[in-house]
């Protein structure tokens, strides 16, 4: 049986190490992509297990020619585009690499797509951060984006590149638009990741506070190894489509926090501080996904939902102290 290839552009991190994890239990040949492979430690996949079982390219995705060497010698027939710059609250300080990086990586695999009239299919990782505001029955894929953010800016010219290409040049290629998802593998800068460590630290009286910005901002929070899951089912279907991908529960961040903290018999309000350089310039306040599509079509549902996520995360991390 001849195995499919996979190429995960962005595979060092939380999303593209749960993928090629994933892919490798279904027998698929999995390669990736860092922009420097000789400097990238890919922690993460060391962390899996699954380092040696994957074959890494350095990539830049805003070099075209890069790009094109890559995709040539692998010869993969799924390409998911994981790249760019992932972190919101940073995008404020680096909007140009984050619009470049994000619109102009995108516009190159496609380009390399067109050029190449190949039958690859191709994955972009779009966000809930498109949507900006929701309202309380959620956003969908009929939802008018609204972002927020240079970052959601640059992922909604992005996923108009991937709709762009796909009718005009029929490619398969397809969106899926993740809402907040969270695990272990998280960069301690994420807030939700973040808090969970302050936690633990202050139940073994390491320190006694912690800070934020704004705590009453409220998210649809789901586990990343299950979404990767729907990442891959996408590319299964007969005809490309882009899907919303999301539990339908939203939370506030104060939720998230009085439960982390409680979680170690804390109370949070002894110990938190706020911090001015922590508030974006523009958020959003409210964010809910309506992922009915992707129950219907995809077969794929949300297992873990809400606290249940940060449960798995505080138990996951423990297991390294």
């Amino acid at each position: 049986m001849v195995k499919k290839k996979a190429l995960i552009i962005g595979i060092s991190g939380q999303d593209g190490c749960f993928l090629a994890q994933y892919l490798l239990s279904k027998h698929y040949e999995v390669y990736g992509t860092s922009r420097d492979v000789e400097q990238s430690s890919f922690s993460n996949l060391k962390q899996l297990g699954i380092y040696q079982q994957v074959k890494l390219f350095s990539m830049s995705l805003i070099d075209f020619r890069s790009v094109f060497q890559v995709v040539s010698e692998v010869a993969p027939d799924e390409i998911y585009n994981l790249g760019g710059q992932t972190s919101v609250g940073l995008s404020f300080t680096l909007p140009v690499e984050t619009y470049e990086s994000i619109s102009m990586g995108t516009l190159n695999i496609l380009e390399v797509l067109r050029i190449t009239k190949n039958t690859i299919k191709f994955y972009n990782a779009s966000s809930s951060e498109c949507f900006g505001e929701a309202d309380i029955n959620g956003s969908n894929e009929q939802t008018q984006f609204k972002p927020r953010s240079p970052y959601g800016i640059a992922k909604s010219t992005a996923f108009w590149q991937v709709a762009n290409y796909r009718e005009a040049y029929h490619v398969f290629a397809c969106s899926g638009i993740l809402f907040n998802h969270e695990s272990y593998l998280r960069p301690k800068r994420f807030v939700t990741r973040k808090i969970i460590l302050a936690a633990i630290e202050i139940a073994q009286k390491r320190t006694d506070t912690f800070t934020v910005g704004n705590i009453d901002i409220s998210r649809d929070w789901g586990w990343a190894p299950e979404y990767v899951e729907a990442m891959h089912l996408m590319l299964q279907q007969e005809q490309p489509e882009d899907f919303a991908i999301a539990t339908g529960v939203s939370i506030t961040l104060r939720e998230a926090i009085d439960y982390i903290f409680n979680y170690f018999g804390l109370n949070y309000q002894s110990h938190i501080q706020f911090d001015a350089a922590f508030f974006r310039p523009t958020d959003i306040i409210f964010s809910k996904g309506n992922p009915q599509k992707a129950a219907d079509i995809l077969h794929w549902q949300a297992q873990t939902k809400g606290l249940d996520v940060f449960k798995n995360m505080i138990e996951y991390e423990l297991q390294s102290f």
